[in-house]
């Protein structure tokens, strides 16, 4: 490696790690006063807090990575031009391509610490800041399981079964629920088309009911609509929000390879391909953030004070066009691999060319 490549490499790994530790540090300040009194309210040592804390630090790297990485590279090349080393470099003969190569080269090699993270850390640290939030401060509990497209709860009194197409609304499909006496035999089994529940109130339709009257022998109601008043309530099956995080690349993608159901499938491809498309949004994010510096530097010549802004700008305009494809993938109207992809393909070859472009 030359003088001139370790010089521009030393400079973005301190700009990187700059950025990360000030996006750590206020992620961490902002989610300590929300989520602090939950700790204390329940008695909880001052260590179990720290040990929360600081295990949330690989979500968060994996959360800023992309952006800390093209700001890392903007600052670096911001500063070269700053101080006339850019100019200068140019003037000697050395090509663009030649200077960014350190600084695409070092953003490569984050994104690649950061898959690693996801395979073999992040998974770990959300399953015990999960724990540790869920059921220790908040006192929840995963209740069951999800496999080929259905849930599976345990109850006080039963066992819930079902497919729950939007886990956002309280209705149900091929809904059914199996009560036990404490010999561990089947005392009712009810089974439903179509479940939902309203205002504290359970209505199934196109169902039946199977009930032990004596011996082995059941007998069956056949019912078009009908009312219940199971204990468990929808709010009552609980999954925690970042569960698909607890599993690695891998697991996301032998999950989605055991997935039935076209909808459940769709789904799970998408998360598959949309973990990792978020953690290698960062260099396609830079190879267009580092030709948008060089233009705003020569439109408005305020460098990095207006550079910095438009490269924040550029990063959240990715993300929420990477998010709504993402969206639509999940729905069904987009094919996953496309999603998540179309996007780092897009300003990837966008950014080349401009690259490309300041050298002619």
């Amino acid at each position: 490696m030359n003088l001139l490549n370790r010089y521009i490499l030393q400079q973005f790994i301190k700009n990187i790690f700059m950025l990360m530790a000030s996006f750590i540090a206020i992620y961490v300040l902002i989610d300590f006063f929300e989520k602090i009194d939950d700790f204390m309210e329940k008695g909880k040592s001052m260590a179990l807090v720290i040990k929360f804390f600081v295990l949330s630090i690989p979500f968060i790297l994996e959360q800023m990575g992309p952006v800390c990485i093209l700001l890392a590279g903007v600052i670096t090349l911001g500063i070269l031009n700053h101080s006339n080393e850019l100019i200068a470099l140019k003037a000697g003969g050395i090509p663009l391509k030649k200077i960014t190569n350190p600084i695409i080269g070092a953003g490569i090699v984050f994104t690649l610490l950061f898959l690693l993270m996801a395979q073999f850390v992040l998974p770990k640290t959300i399953s015990i800041t999960n724990h540790i939030w869920n059921k220790e401060v908040k006192g929840r509990v995963a209740l069951g399981i999800f496999r080929n497209g259905r849930y599976y709860y345990r109850g006080r009194d039963g066992f819930y079964s079902f497919a729950r197409p939007d886990r956002k609304k309280d209705d149900f499909r091929f809904f059914s629920y199996a009560a036990w006496n404490p010999k561990y035999q089947l005392t009712t089994l009810i089974a439903a088309e179509q479940a939902s529940w309203r205002k504290g109130v359970w209505t199934l339709t196109k169902g039946q009911i199977q009930t032990r009257t004596r011996g082995d022998t059941f007998k069956t109601e056949v019912f078009a609509k009908k009312i219940f008043q199971f204990k468990e309530k929808p709010s009552s099956f609980f999954v925690p929000k970042y569960h698909s995080m607890e599993l690695s690349l891998t697991g996301l993608y032998q999950e989605a390879l055991g997935k039935q159901a076209p909808d459940e499938k769709n789904k799970a491809w998408t998360e598959f391909y949309g973990r990792i498309s978020y953690i290698l949004l960062g260099v396609p994010l830079l190879l267009l953030g580092l030709p948008l510096l060089l233009f705003v530097y020569r439109a408005w010549g305020r460098d990095l004070s207006l550079a910095i802004p438009v490269s924040c700008g550029l990063a959240f305009g990715c993300w929420g066009a990477w998010g709504t494809l993402q969206s639509l993938a999940k729905a069904g109207y987009i094919h996953p691999l496309p999603a998540s992809f179309s996007i780092h393909i897009l300003i990837s070859a966008v950014g080349i060319i401009f690259l490309l472009r300041e050298d002619s």
